[in-house]
């Protein structure tokens, strides 16, 4: 297994906001050494800017060969100006990681010079704290040892899923990509249900966060099945088999709305990557 130390040459990172940042950080917390990362970003926030003084990581340089590894962490929508920039810095041999929502392989590809290597790769927002899931799909150019590399960067944020159809982003993208908002959601609602029953609306807050993330840690160590899980919480005839009677209906309950949610958010992914 390739670790970042294997790392043959420098990393460019080409955005420090939120995700590019929380990124550079794990890299550096697992041992990629700071003198072999760049960061290309005209304005990094406050505590990246510190990180990069403090560690020494090299701000917008002006020289050097390419990198081994390019990793674009900027907005969608900015891309075309961005990739404009800092495609000439790539050589034949940079492999470029992709995190960016809704720019396609083919989209990449032809920012770049023909054969490049190419990974596109949907993170989620938990991977700022170190928590998340990213879905990735190489191009063709992409060697085994490329895609060891890139899912050694990754993984610096959380777990890595892979996956051979890039068609398949956009479906992982309305499951985990979205899914932290339904997460969100969840607990929005519980709290609210609950101030409605009754409880002092802060009570009823605490109390569904403190339910969501221990529920969610509980499932992250024990491994088992959240089926399983279910039935180990839902006794017979008693107060969460009488809330679940409502939640698991066949024709409005949680899964098939749930269902709909997520098939909406893949066509909308669809959609906005053209």
């Amino acid at each position: 297994m390739v670790t970042l130390s294997d790392i043959p040459g420098r990393v460019l990172l080409v955005g420090a906001g939120k995700m590019g940042g929380a990124m550079l950080e794990g890299w550096i917390g697992l041992g990629l050494e700071p003198a072999r990362i760049a960061v290309v970003d005209p304005g990094p926030p406050p505590e990246v800017a510190a990180l990069l003084a403090a560690k020494g990581v090299a701000l917008n340089p002006l020289n050097g060969g390419p990198p081994a590894v390019m990793l674009l962490a900027v907005k969608p929508q900015v891309a075309p100006e961005v990739l404009a920039k800092v495609a000439p810095l790539a050589g034949p041999q940079t492999l470029v990681v992709s995190v960016m929502a809704g720019r396609t392989l083919g989209f990449l590809e032809a920012a770049f010079a023909p054969g490049t290597a190419v990974v596109r790769s949907i993170p989620n927002t938990p991977a700022a704290i170190g928590r998340g899931v990213t879905v990735a799909v190489p191009n063709a150019a992409v060697t085994s040892e490329q895609m060891q590399i890139a899912d050694a960067l990754l993984r610096a944020s959380g777990g890595v899923e892979w996956v051979e159809e890039e068609a398949l982003i956009d479906v992982a993208t309305a499951v985990s990509g979205s899914g932290p908002a339904y997460v969100f959601l969840l607990a929005e609602a519980l709290a609210a249900a609950g101030a409605q029953a009754g409880l002092p609306a802060d009570m009823a807050d605490r109390l569904a966060r403190a339910t969501v993330a221990g529920a969610g840690e509980l499932m992250v160590r024990s491994g088992i099945d959240p089926a399983q899980l279910r039935k180990n919480v839902t006794s017979p005839n008693g107060t969460t088999a009488a809330a679940l009677a409502v939640l698991m209906d066949e024709e409005k309950g949680f899964g098939p709305l749930l269902t709909e949610a997520v098939l909406a958010a893949a066509r909308r992914s669809r959609e906005l990557a053209g």
